[in-house]
């Protein structure tokens, strides 16, 4: 019997894998994200000036892409590849850090909710309710104005914060389902604890929309932090991020210096359609009913 389940859970994980491959989606996101990846990691390695501590002290002036400068320079004689790297960094930082402390809230609550029910779950979808029904925008805003210093660990928490009520609905409804299966219910019936039953055997079979969700909750925050930051709501104005380059060259646009708005701007877009393209492809490669209507 062992022998069998190991089989069948390797056969499982291949055509997984088969559909994952095949999946255009899901190949040109992963693609794109390892990109990111590699941009973030090597940033110190690769970007040919210090994104903050170097810059022409004699002019301080905007240069035009040169084979010194391959994406030019900003107001403060800055190199805009540089920032554009390690604004990478930030970027996946942010994304990442904020997802897994929506993914903790919303897991904990969602699977609470979903296998007890009763009094429990009406609380925690109340509270839920409550917290979905205020605009996230604005939420973000006002919290993140309170702080006078904003670092990078304040911003992951904030949208972390705001991320989880989807998490929840969706793990709610995923273990409400599971819970109903024949290995959950002699499981219960062996006198596994709620707990064991919840952590060993509903929430591994739930994972499918889960990483759906999360890999797509990624890029919207990559983007919240974008535009947080451009409204002066993100980090520091010297940190290379991707919100704060864009900000900062918004007005030289109309003065024909697009690059410092292009790039920074082109490498924004790629994270967040990497991450939805790879959501997209996890979704059809985890949903075997997806292909069998095909």
């Amino acid at each position: 019997m062992r022998g069998e389940g190991v089989t069948y859970s390797q056969s499982v994980g291949a055509r997984t894998w088969r559909r994952f491959r095949r999946s255009k989606l899901a190949v040109s996101g992963s693609v794109l994200i390892g990109l990111l990846v590699a941009a973030a990691v090597l940033a110190p390695v690769i970007s040919p000036f210090h994104p903050i501590e170097d810059y022409d002290f004699a002019t301080r002036s905007l240069k035009a892409p040169s084979r010194t400068h391959l994406m030019g320079t900003d107001a403060q004689g800055r190199d805009v590849l540089s920032r554009v790297l390690h604004g990478a960094r930030i970027s996946l930082v942010v994304g990442v850090a904020a997802m897994a402390i929506s993914l903790a809230i919303g897991l904990t609550l969602g699977a609470l909710s979903g296998y007890y029910g009763g009094w429990v779950d009406n609380l925690i979808m109340r509270f839920t309710d409550m917290v979905f029904a205020f605009p996230a925008p604005l939420f973000v805003i006002a919290v993140a104005a309170v702080f006078e210093r904003r670092s990078i660990v304040v911003l992951f928490w904030i949208l972390g914060l705001i991320g989880w009520p989807g998490i929840a609905r969706i793990v709610r409804g995923k273990v409400i389902e599971v819970k109903a299966t024949e290995y959950a219910e002699a499981a219960r019936a062996m006198g596994a604890g709620g707990v064991r039953i919840i952590g060993r055997h509903i929430l591994p079979n739930s994972l499918a929309p889960i990483m759906v969700a999360a890999s797509i909750g990624i890029a919207g925050n990559i983007l919240t932090e974008a535009w947080l930051s451009f409204l002066g709501l993100g980090l520091a104005p010297e940190q290379p991020s991707w919100g704060n380059m864009i900000s900062e060259g918004a007005a030289a646009i109309y003065a024909k210096k697009a690059w410092l708005c292009l790039f920074p701007g082109a490498a924004l877009i790629a994270a967040v359609l990497g991450f939805n393209l790879l959501g997209d492809g996890l979704r059809d490669a985890l949903d075997p009913r997806l292909e069998e209507t095909r």
